[in-house]
């Protein structure tokens, strides 16, 4: 069973052009739709950004399964102080070592051991900003053969992103039901039962 790899985030002003294109309310629904569709059936691996962290939570909430089995959250140290307190709720945090006044050679250790940790079948992009188009250029370096769902229709960097790749057809891409590509592109069926005890997929699991 394969982990899912999420890049999403809430474009913000004076990030680029992402809040251009960006849709919050559709972000939020395709974050929903993913963790109504995966949770309890495959591992979600993200980044973090307090934008999305409440509505995973709440989703998972709501389905009753223990996220903190099925999601994994990674953050870098270098925001030590600065972490939203939806983290506490996780329990599942793995924090990764900050370099010294460095934020970007920081994020870029975060993410090549958070991409790096698991054998992935697919990455999912939502929304998103520039830390999205750098994970995504990471990811399809690790893992060749895992598919790239860019979720065009939140905007951001998802739609950069479907733009200059074109990973899904344009249809599928921009298409508002998001249950049904989720279960399609990650090829889940509805009927596969949810567990909620902790998940076994490989790769890092400690928390620190």
């Amino acid at each position: 069973m394969n982990a899912i790899f999420l890049s999403a985030s809430v474009p913000e002003p004076g990030r680029g052009d992402y809040h251009e294109t960006a849709d919050v309310t559709l972000i939020q629904f395709a974050v929903s739709a993913l963790v109504t569709v995966a949770l309890g059936r495959r591992l979600i691996v993200w980044g973090g950004h307090p934008g999305i962290t409440p509505v995973i939570r709440a989703a998972a909430e709501d389905l009753g399964v223990d996220y903190s089995a099925w999601v994994r959250l990674y953050q870098s140290r270098y925001f030590d102080g600065k972490f939203p307190d939806d983290n506490k709720a996780f329990g599942n945090v793995t924090y990764t070592d900050g370099v010294a006044d460095d934020k970007a050679a920081s994020l870029a250790l975060m993410r090549r051991e958070m991409i790096g940790a698991y054998d992935y079948g697919a990455a999912v992009l939502i929304g998103g900003m520039d830390g999205t188009e750098a994970e995504v250029e990471m990811f399809a370096e690790l893992h060749t053969k895992a598919p790239i769902i860019s979720v065009a229709s939140t905007g951001g960097a998802a739609l950069k992103v479907h733009e200059k790749l074109h990973t899904l057809d344009d249809a599928t891409a921009m298409s508002l039901d998001y249950l049904g590509l989720f279960y399609r592109s990650l090829k889940i069926n509805p009927r596969d039962k949810r567990c909620d005890s902790s998940v076994g997929t490989g790769g890092s699991s400690s928390t620190s």
